[in-house]
């Protein structure tokens, strides 16, 4: 048993997603956390399956993107099934030209996990498993924690402490923080099903009919998942297998399903909640120990990776002496209103798939059919669903760090950067704007016509001032590049964009005038930027 030092600078506990995804962001910034967990290895149940793009995106700046894609299935979108309708209704994603993955990725948490984990063990990063957490106290400069390893317990200390450890958070309830919201009264089943002939096609099925609800996610190969409410019937049984709701399985369908093994077979409850708030002075929560929902979407995984993904870059930041801790505000003022919007989507949604009320029975089985078959098939339906989906509709324009100095409309500081190819002139290659933020730190782009020594007085000022955190591309006009420009709004000869990306990808700063007297304001002042 490797022993727990007694002081580190980051404590994350749960080594789910979000937990391992936070450590892997944390290394990339030169911090090296500890990870605790109760369980005494990872999980081997499927679990969440719905890997959106906006995850694949963080995972492309980990260089963990393409094994993602090697062992996972790609959906493109859904089959409606209402009443006794022969044909169903078609909700196509349509991702083209938004972002590398115009898709859903369908792979087992249990496969996101290991993929995780290899890459922290890769990096000298252990879990410790078997390692139970007891108790949180904290001060105005360190977190003490009370952990019990393999039965032996033991008090070690944190300068930080992140709550990854789920719904039933520990840490969550060490700090009496209080989980606000409710649980759906009906009882779900979900089953994991090897069938004895593939699925056809790439869609997610939905079945929506008087005998109850059912939906078919393709995993891989011959595994499909197969997840519906409880018939009243079997509600109150406690004992339930799948060979009990096969039958209803069945009748909801409207055909068999060719079915060789029940792989894994799972009865819960769905709850809806938010934690009240995401910090506690040194304590931070992500994941589902800050938020959980209904599975409507798959979101509810991909919310807690981009928990991470905007905590990680801030705190690494505080803890290396770059940012003043002010910036740590940010995080719950930014996420806090992403996990709100989601809950209440999500929860409206829900309760309409699975209400019992007359009314609401009426407008799913029969309203909302008619009226897809006239919008599903619209660009603008299509564009919206996939950015809601997607996670890569998400923006922080009213958070702190958005400062927005430019006369551009579609794109302002706060939007995620948008993905766009890009012909790079210097070393004469096709890229993306993603591929050019991928260092880690932020990235400086300026767009538009500088004279060389004007790009060569901005280089040394950013090598002189913002050695290593603080990228540089400076992309003329050209008849290559014309997409991006047109993206960006600008369209006169002398027109021009100071663009700054976080970490994160999104964008802080956006300026009509290149000026580094402005960038360095910024940089300074907004975001807390201490200069060496």
């Amino acid at each position: 048993m490797i022993k727990l030092p007694d002081h580190v600078s980051v404590i994350i506990v749960g080594a789910g997603p979000s937990g391992l995804m936070m450590a892997a962001l944390l290394l990339r910034q030169g911090v090296h956390p500890v990870i605790i967990d109760s369980k005494k290895e990872l999980t081997t149940h499927s679990k969440a399956l719905a890997v959106q793009a906006r995850s694949l995106e963080i995972l492309r700046q980990l260089g963990l993107s393409e094994a993602f894609l090697r062992e996972g299935s790609q959906v493109r979108g859904f089959d409606l099934h209402f009443m006794d309708d022969e044909f169903p209704a078609e909700l196509r994603l349509d991702g083209a030209g938004k972002t590398m993955f115009p898709f859903v990725l369908m792979l087992e948490q249990s496969r996101t996990e290991k993929f995780l984990l290899q890459d922290l063990t890769a990096h000298a990063c252990p879990v410790f498993w078997d390692c139970c957490l007891k108790g949180v106290e904290q001060s105005d400069d360190r977190v003490a924690v009370q952990v019990a390893q393999s039965g032996l317990e033991r008090r070690i200390s944190c300068d930080w402490l992140i709550g990854a450890d789920g719904a039933s958070s520990l840490v969550r309830r060490a700090l009496n923080v209080p989980f606000s919201g409710g649980s759906y009264l009906q009882r779900f089943y979900l089953a994991d099903l090897k069938l004895t002939a593939p699925l056809a096609g790439d869609y997610i099925n939905i079945f929506s009919k008087k005998e109850g609800f059912n939906a078919l996610f393709p995993i891989h190969e011959h595994l499909v998942r197969c997840v519906g409410i409880i018939p009243a019937s079997l509600q109150e049984r406690t004992d339930l297998s799948f060979e009990d709701i096969k039958p209803y399985i069945t009748f909801t369908l409207g055909m068999p399903l060719g079915v060789e093994s029940s792989e894994w077979f799972s009865v819960y409850s769905i709850h809806h909640r938010m934690a009240d708030k995401f910090r506690s002075r040194r304590v931070f929560l992500i994941g589902d120990a800050a938020h959980v929902h209904s599975p409507v979407g798959g979101q509810g995984m991909n919310t807690g990776l981009q928990d991470a993904y905007n905590l990680a870059w801030k705190l690494a930041g505080v803890i290396t002496g770059e940012f003043d801790p002010g910036v740590l505000d940010s995080y719950a003022s930014e996420r806090m209103p992403v996990a709100r919007k989601l809950l209440k989507t999500t929860d409206r949604l829900f309760s309409i798939i699975v209400s019992d009320n007359k009314l609401v029975k009426w407008v799913r089985n029969w309203a909302v059919p008619l009226l897809l078959q006239r919008v599903a098939g619209g660009e603008r339906v299509k564009n919206e669903l996939f950015n809601r989906i997607s996670q890569i509709g998400i923006s922080y324009r009213k958070s702190s760090l958005s400062v927005h100095h430019s006369s551009s409309t579609n794109i302002k500081a706060g939007d995620r950067l948008p993905f766009l190819r890009v012909y790079d002139e210097k070393r004469k290659e096709d890229t993306d704007l993603h591929q050019w933020c991928s260092k880690g730190g932020f990235t400086l782009l300026v767009l538009g016509e500088l004279s060389p020594m004007a790009v060569s007085g901005m280089a040394k000022w950013i090598k002189s001032a913002y050695p290593f955190q603080l990228n540089f591309f400076y992309l003329p006009r050209s008849e290559n590049n014309k997409t991006v420009f047109e993206a960006f709004e600008i369209h006169g000869e002398k027109d021009k964009r100071a663009v700054i990306v976080r970490p994160d990808l999104h964008i802080g700063y956006i300026n009509d005038v290149v000026d580094t007297e402005l960038i360095d304001g910024y940089l300074k002042q907004v975001i807390g930027w201490r200069r060496k």
